[in-house]
């Protein structure tokens, strides 16, 4: 049911967000200890305030009603932005971090490691490359569990 409701959502609701500016990053369907949740995370280049988030809770929710997605079921719709460690999903992610620190964690081990920091360097659908003390290391997609940028304070 929660890939039916992220495609309808995706199909729908998507370019009414970003018909007013804003970045559709994922759209999660979850049990949480409220009940169901029907989060929205969306972006922007210049951050997500408070604001943005109510603004786009409030012009979607006559759509969701509309569009009825979880077909009656109660949720609770919640906008969000993913946070500055958001995890790198969309090509928009990496180009915005080519340069800077990331982290690469792995399904599994290699060379002892599933854990890699290092710059990003390149990225296709099918490897990303990052810089490890000089040495460009390339890791296939499809090993790769997530990837977050490193922050530093």
């Amino acid at each position: 049911m929660a890939g039916k409701i992220k495609t309808l959502c995706q199909e729908k609701v998507a370019p009414v967000i970003e018909g007013l500016g804003y970045e559709l990053v994922d759209i999660e369907y979850s049990k949480q200890a409220d009940g169901m949740n029907l989060i929205f995370y969306i972006d922007n280049d210049s951050g997500i305030t408070l604001d943005d988030c109510e603004r786009v809770s409030k012009t979607i929710d006559p759509l969701l009603d509309e569009i009825n997605p979880t077909d009656d079921q109660p949720y609770v719709l919640i906008v969000s932005s993913q946070g500055l460690d958001r995890p790198l999903k969309t090509e928009r992610d990496f180009k915005r971090n080519l340069g800077k620190e990331i982290e690469i964690t792995l399904f599994s081990k290699i060379d002892g490691k599933k854990v890699f920091k290092g710059e990003l360097v390149t990225f296709t659908n099918e490897d990303v490359a990052i810089a490890i003390d000089g040495e460009n290391k390339s890791f296939s997609r499809e090993k790769i569990a997530h990837i977050v940028p490193v922050i530093k304070f």
